[in-house]
């Protein structure tokens, strides 16, 4: 374990040293984790966990993701059930269905939760919106959770990079004794980088407020604004294009990646430089209370309300796949399709 400062503040960092793999499969032994749903994350936790050798099986209903979990190669009646049997069977159950689909599983979930198991979350949406969702587990399992910090495709794509993203972890309930220890061996089973505590409400709360903001919806908005801006001053789609979104990705971005800000303006013009440092408080200003607004909402309850009303409509599916095909068609977005395969070397 290390403990960073970081001006004062000081934090316990679990790494990977802390809980090697033989370690954690000690900690797992006589476990069988069964994970609920094979969605981005059931998907991704699922296969790093069957590649170093834990004894994990999924709980599905038969359709597409059954479908898919066949082509990965879980066997029927070996590690692939349907959702109930798995549930049964396994003694961690790794819930990582929707939040929607969480709340329509939970009676059949809660019945399953027999004495001395551990019910894992990878969002705290569940647990903390109990008023919502009606998800309050039994006195007498663990309740823990392990959030990776990004998508289930990545917790895939970096651990077969050999490397692995990081994530916090969470004990809510701790009945036998043991809940921290299977919380983290089963975060380093799943490939995480290292891993730092937090709470059930901070996760969702923090969670919530970064993909409203900084993470998807701030930085949609923002491109969306400079692209405008500058089309509609006379520049083509692809200069709007390109100084808007592909010098960020491609430049820029990965520069602030590896070392940070201060590193990204350290390697850029003296005029970008100028420009960057004398507008950032500007935007910091026009930002900061929108993000606040965001934060207040997330904390109120409001945006599990609204999401949970709308992943509920039996249209939910229609009216995403209607809001998405509206990005997707934008200017912005098809000028991209057109000039990323334009990349040396762009694979598709």
């Amino acid at each position: 374990m290390k403990t960073i400062d970081i001006k004062g503040f000081k934090e316990n960092i679990i790494e990977r040293a802390d809980y090697p793999l033989d370690k954690c499969k000690t900690i797992l032994g006589k476990e069988v984790t069964a994970i609920l749903g094979y969605g981005p994350q059931g998907r991704g936790q699922g296969l790093n966990m069957r590649d170093q050798g834990f004894n994990v099986i999924l709980g599905l209903r038969k359709g597409r993701s059954w479908d898919n979990a066949l082509k990965d190669g879980w066997v029927e009646g070996k590690n692939l059930f349907e959702m109930e049997e798995a549930a049964k069977k396994g003694t961690i159950l790794q819930f990582l269905a929707s939040d929607a689909g969480q709340i329509a599983l939970w009676p059949m979930v809660k019945s399953c939760l027999t004495e001395g198991k551990a019910l894992y979350f990878s969002h705290g949406f569940g647990i903390v919106y109990h008023e919502l969702t009606h998800i309050v587990p039994p006195k007498n399992v663990d309740v823990i959770l392990v959030a990776p910090k990004g998508s289930g495709m990545t917790v895939r794509t970096l651990f077969e990079a050999g490397s692995g993203l990081n994530a916090s972890y969470a004990v809510h309930q701790d009945f036998t004794g043991r809940a921290k220890d299977r919380a983290l061996a089963t975060a380093f089973a799943i490939g995480s980088g290292h891993v730092f505590e937090t709470t059930f409400e901070k996760e969702v709360t923090s969670d919530l407020t970064g993909e409203r903001s900084v993470l998807m919806g701030m930085i949609e908005g923002a491109f969306r604004a400079q692209y405008n801006v500058l089309r509609r001053h006379g520049h083509s789609p692809s200069e709007a294009y390109n100084e808007t979104v592909e010098e960020a990705l491609q430049s820029l971005y990965p520069l602030i990646n590896q070392r940070g800000m201060d590193w990204m303006y350290a390697n850029c013009s003296t005029t970008a430089q100028r420009g960057a440092l004398d507008w950032a408080p500007r935007f910091q200003k026009a930002i900061e209370p929108v993000i606040e607004e965001c934060y207040q909402s997330v904390k109120s309850g409001k945006e599990a309300e609204i999401a949970i009303e709308s992943n509920s409509r039996p249209d939910y599916r229609e009216r995403l796949e209607k809001e998405l095909k509206e990005i997707a068609d934008s200017e912005m977005w098809t000028a991209a399709r057109a000039l990323r395969p334009l990349r040396p070397g762009f694979k598709p």
